[in-house]
């Protein structure tokens, strides 16, 4: 047979291999020895045998002659609880010898296991270790200090910030969930905080109101005070629902879901001024350079949608349009005027 001339650590799992194969082989042999002595014919007969004819046969032996009927049941119950634990007996028996043959397969598959573990390492390691601990003498206590400082240890000076750390980890989480948790208090305390708008009900001439809500209403909840501060002036109102009104602000249609808070806290800007400021000032685009932006803003109108329906192809109502948040309005020059 010819040899392996490989590496040592091939050459061993090569061995490794071939004992493997040959237990396998031993095995499949011990399963078909197993299997002939089942199939036996005298088995064959004995496992055809019923329990009713061994009890049976038993009690015919033991009665001879004439016995009365207590007798006969009293031996018969005997002879039953007898065959009981003979049958117990051998049940144990059997679970013993299968559970031996499970513990045996485990301690076969961990020694493999150990062995596969092992051949992960160099094969000649542990020869050539016993051989230098033969060969070496005894080491100084020199050389003893110069094999500890060799070992791979830590170094304190360097940064592992960015390494994982789960302590850091769930600090930072802490942290960020307080914060969280003040950033909406606050903003909670903002949206409670009143405000007073300044509005011109439009119906081709300007009618200046106050109203005064918090910052966290919507517009639709403004429009509905708006009702509910014209409705005894204008008799127009009285059947009309804040769906039917809209609210203009320098020249942009507000939707309805928008707050308050929305504008004040992004600092929206409109045609000819800020859309978050609500106090009433002049008209700045008749007062003031309307090319230049102002921090200024004026009334915003509140007006029917079936009004702006009939007059948005005439001035002002042509220049309006309405809100896109995604868009940055630039300065607005008067037109018509």
């Amino acid at each position: 047979m010819a040899h392996y001339k490989g590496a040592a650590s091939e050459a061993g799992r090569a061995m490794h291999l071939m004992k493997k194969r040959e237990k396998a082989q031993q095995e499949i042999e011990f399963r078909k020895k197993k299997i002939e002595e089942d199939l036996k014919i005298d088995n064959i007969e004995n496992k055809f045998a019923t329990h009713y004819d061994a009890v049976e046969q038993q009690l015919k032996s033991s009665t001879i002659g004439l016995v009365t009927l207590d007798e006969m049941k009293a031996k018969q119950e005997h002879i039953v609880r007898e065959r009981e634990k003979k049958l117990a007996q051998k049940k144990a028996e059997k679970e013993k010898e299968r559970q031996k043959e499970i513990e045996a397969k485990q301690a076969q598959k961990n020694k493999q296991k150990r062995q596969i573990q092992a051949l992960s390492f160099d094969l000649n390691e542990d020869g050539e270790e016993d051989e230098e601990e033969e060969e070496k003498p005894e080491a100084t206590w020199r050389d003893k200090d110069e094999t500890v400082c060799k070992k791979i240890k830590k170094n304190p000076d360097v940064d592992t910030s960015f390494l994982p750390d789960r302590e850091r980890e769930e600090a930072d989480l802490k942290l960020r969930e307080e914060l969280r948790l003040e950033w909406v208090m606050t903003q909670a305390s903002l949206k409670d905080e009143p405000i007073t708008v300044t509005f011109s009900y439009w119906d081709g001439s300007g009618h200046r109101r106050n109203v005064t809500l918090k910052k966290g209403n919507s517009i639709y909840q403004f429009l509905q005070r708006c009702l509910d501060t014209l409705r005894p002036e204008f008799s127009e109102l009285k059947t009309v629902t804040a769906d039917q009104l809209m609210y203009v602000k320098e020249d942009l249609i507000l939707p309805h879901h928008y707050t308050f808070y929305d504008f004040i806290v992004t600092k929206a800007r409109g045609k000819s001024g800020p859309l978050f400021q609500f106090d009433a000032s002049d008209d700045v685009r008749l007062v003031n350079d309307a090319t230049q932006e102002k921090q200024d803003s004026h009334a915003g109108k509140v007006l029917l949608r079936s009004w702006y329906e009939r007059n948005k192809h005439i001035f002002p109502a042509s220049r309006w349009e309405p809100y896109d948040p995604t868009k940055t309005y630039s300065k607005y020059t008067v037109k018509g005027k």
